[in-house]
């Protein structure tokens, strides 16, 4: 039996940190806003946050991106877009307290 052989060599890069934790991003944009809803499925599966945390979560992020929707057409709502996304923040960064406690 024949076998195919590739000359594919590994392309691995090691690149150096500076040993720094990276600071989690502000949640200024839809996408960042995506993003705690991956992080949060993320660490349901791997059963570091409860369910129902999750939810809480999952709505708050649902409701801000509607409200994205709505800031578009409505500029004069950025204030309350502004409270929701400081509210998630704060969420999050006791959620990552939490979760850090636990793994220790």
């Amino acid at each position: 039996m024949k076998q195919l052989e590739l000359p594919l060599a590994p392309r691995l890069k090691v690149i150096q940190g500076l040993g720094q934790k990276k600071k989690p991003e502000s949640l200024a944009s839809r996408d960042a806003v995506a993003r705690v809803l991956i992080e949060t499925g993320a660490d349901l599966l791997l059963k570091r946050i409860s369910p129902t945390r999750a939810e809480a979560i999952e709505e708050e992020v649902e409701a801000i991106l509607v409200l994205f929707d709505r800031v578009d057409r409505e500029p004069l709502l950025m204030p309350e877009l502004q409270k929701k996304l400081d509210g998630l923040e704060e969420l999050m960064r006791e959620t990552r307290e939490r979760r850090a406690t636990r793994a220790r």
